[in-house]
């Protein structure tokens, strides 16, 4: 599960029933951690993921991972809101101090940024100093925090109730949330199954069982477009490479053009002779058909009754 749903109620509820389970904790649990977050005895899954160590607790595991890449961005967003944040300050630093009388009103102003940089704003401490001229705002950089934030950036925390023979492992089981999730952008992007509000409840049970049929088709079209042919074509005359895969949304698109069409010969008694054919796929489409090892017939079988749905079908 996501981060999002876990709760000590859920998890509690899952052991009952002998369930297991793998998830992401909130950041707050890290705090627990910051011992091991400051340790150099992780282990390198790969490239992108930096270090990695399991911190047995009890009946459960902690998977303290770090990775590059989520680093950089966190650091670059706290950045970019720390830089809007102090200017903000510096503003309010700068104008004339309030009287006596005002300090409640310049608080309020302390507040509102405090709100608009909820992001960074246990970073700073802000208080309000009595001077001859009035009450001035006084700001610093939380010297602490900042360095916490900078060990905690690009951490996060799994915890689980799986045995496993390493850390390494539970990870690798975990990234299989990545793929839950590209499946749902899939359906709602690509697919574009949107939400249908129905009343009834076989009509939703229809509606999940198109949509996961759709996704597996979905899948299996990716895959068969990830094949190498046993001969490797040269390159097209358009310049495609058919050494790099198409992707589905791609591979639909390029050949949505082809279309099927009926060639109607009427016959001296009175009858029709009913023929149809495909559109000659262009170079480009023909690289991708082999690609997978896929080709079009020259020749489908015609229907005696040729509607505008069965066509479509």
């Amino acid at each position: 599960m996501d981060r999002g749903i876990v709760s000590e109620e859920n998890l509690a509820a899952i052991r009952q029933r002998d369930g297991q389970y793998l998830v992401g904790t909130p950041r707050s649990q890290m705090k627990r951690f910051e011992g091991e977050l400051l340790q150099d005895n992780w282990t390198q899954v790969r490239p992108d993921v930096q270090k990695q160590i399991a911190i047995p607790q009890g009946e459960e595991t902690y998977i303290l991972c770090r990775t590059a890449s989520r680093k950089e961005k966190e650091q670059a967003i706290r950045q970019r809101f720390s830089a809007r944040m102090e200017a903000a300050l510096q503003a309010l630093e700068k104008a004339s101090p309030a009287a006596d009388c005002r300090t409640a009103t310049r608080w309020s102003d302390w507040e509102r940024i405090q709100t608009r940089h909820s992001q960074v704003n246990d970073l700073f401490e802000v208080t309000l100093r009595d001077t001859p001229a009035g009450v001035r705002l006084v700001w610093k950089m939380k010297e602490d925090r900042k360095i916490w934030r900078d060990l905690r950036e690009g951490a996060y925390l799994l915890r689980t109730n799986l045995q496993a023979d390493s850390a390494e492992e539970l990870w690798s089981n975990y990234m299989q949330l990545t793929e839950a999730e590209a499946s749902f952008r899939a359906l709602k992007s690509e697919l574009s199954i949107r939400p249908l509000f129905h009343q009834k409840e076989p009509r939703v049970k229809a509606q999940v069982l198109v949509a996961f049929l759709e996704y597996a088709l979905w899948v299996t079209l990716k895959h068969l477009l990830k094949r190498r042919p046993a001969i490797a074509p040269q390159p097209s005359a358009s310049g495609v490479d058919n050494a790099q895969p198409f992707s589905p949304i791609k591979a639909l698109a390029l050949l949505s053009t082809l279309q099927s069409a009926d060639i109607v010969l009427p016959t001296t008694d009175g009858r029709e002779i009913r023929l149809r054919r495909i559109t000659e796929p262009t170079a480009e489409q023909k690289s991708l058909l082999h690609q997978p090892g896929l080709s079009l017939r020259e020749r489908l079988k015609s229907l005696s009754k040729c509607s505008a749905e069965s066509a479509i079908a």
